[in-house]
């Protein structure tokens, strides 16, 4: 993982919020860190004698934040919710916007009581591939406390609320000055420091520790073989068009990676095992649409009528999402993505490369291991974005 620090850039940097931008904007450069909204960053400053976290808001990416991308919230608000036995997301995040002295000011990160609670001026968190990765295979447990001695690592929980409250109760009398970082599992990594370069700092030596495990104990090489032409794509488009109810455009991959990941045996159970960050699964759904020889409308049925089911098992009051998929993984061809717009299908094209890179080399570790269907059910109808298509 290289360093992108600058000592130029970062002295023209006029206060620590400027610098906060820098590093999180050199955060944001590499896609093994951060994907498309991915990670969040903050700073603690007193202004007029009260302590404010200015943390990344909601809607912007860390590669291109801005002074105005980070959302002023009163400290001692965040650490008292950290308290509290109950708090819904939608109370979480109304209570924090109260909390906001810029009113203009974008909506805090649902992990903002998180970065308050680390006793540190600068925070960094990121879903970094490699420690993604490494948690996401069977041997996760072992591999991550071999690779990441002095760090708090925490089971998954669901991001928001949840999450700050499991860390509140596990860091009470914590000697946080000897913890080099967190790792959550099935999610990402935080360091912390008082200086914003040393944080940053730890952020890339932590994933480039990762990163040398990888490629001692899980090296890939990737077929050379090109994917078969044959397969018959307008029809694909077709099925997915009149199962979606939409015009879609479309983006075939036959990469040497999509090609490996494609013609692995077992297709069905191999591609099928759940998104690499949970947050991916607002994106690309659970699982895609997996085809083999079976003809597409036949297999395309099947896959809605099993996410029909899938949500029938968990749903409570929720609203269903459109069941039609997001991608497709063809036998021996390639991937082919959907999207509304080319906007979109950027975005699924690159976490999906990067699901696959981490699947394939998981894989070498024991196996591959997502978070469970009821955990991704929760992900995915996750009441912030349930609010969002009720008030629609």
């Amino acid at each position: 993982m290289k360093n992108l620090w600058d000592d130029t850039q970062a002295k023209a940097c006029k206060d620590d919020l400027a610098l906060r931008v820098y590093t999180s904007n050199l955060l944001g450069q590499s896609d093994e860190l951060v994907l498309h909204g991915g990670g969040n960053t903050s700073v603690k400053i007193t202004e007029e004698g009260e302590a404010l976290l200015y943390v990344k808001g909601s809607g912007w990416d860390l590669v291109s934040i801005k002074e105005e991308g980070f959302a002023p919230v009163r400290l001692s608000t965040l650490v008292e919710m950290a308290a509290l036995k109950e708090l819904s997301d939608t109370d979480m995040v109304s209570r924090q916007k109260a909390a906001m002295t810029n009113p203009k000011a974008p909506n805090p990160s649902v992990e903002a009581i998180l970065h308050a609670l680390i006793p540190f001026k600068f925070v960094d968190h990121t879903h970094a591939d490699a420690v993604v990765t490494l948690s996401n295979s069977k041997e996760g447990e072992t591999l991550i406390a071999e690779c990441f001695e002095d760090f708090l690592i925490v089971p998954y929980v669901m991001p928001g609320f949840i999450l700050a409250q499991t860390i509140y109760n596990m860091t009470r009398g914590f000697d946080w000055e000897n913890c080099k970082g967190i790792i959550l599992h099935h999610h990402g990594i935080f360091t912390f420091d008082n200086d914003a370069k040393r944080s940053y700092d730890k952020m890339i030596e932590a994933v480039t520790q990762a990163e040398k495990m990888l490629d001692e104990k899980a090296p890939l090489t990737l077929t050379e073989t090109r994917g078969n032409k044959d397969f018959d794509i307008a029809r694909l488009k077709k099925a997915v068009e009149k199962a979606k109810g939409y015009e879609i455009v479309m983006k075939t991959d036959q990469s040497p990676l999509a090609v490996t990941y494609a013609s692995q045996s077992n297709l069905k159970h191999f591609a099928a095992r759940g998104v690499l960050t949970p947050e991916h699964i607002i994106r690309t759904k659970r699982i895609p649409l997996i085809l083999e020889d079976t003809p597409i409308e036949e297999v395309l049925a099947d896959y809605i009528s099993d996410y029909e089911a899938y949500f029938k098992r968990y749903a409570k009051d929720e609203i269903m999402l459109n069941p039609a998929p997001n991608y497709a993984v063809i036998k021996d061809f390639g991937v082919v993505l959907f999207g509304k717009s080319e906007k979109e299908l950027n975005v699924i094209n690159d976490i999906i490369e990067h699901t696959m890179m981490a699947v394939l080399r998981a894989d070498q570790l024991g196996g591959y291991q997502s978070i469970s269907e009821k955990e991704s059910f929760e992900m995915e109808y996750w009441e912030l974005e349930q609010a969002k298509l009720k008030r629609n």
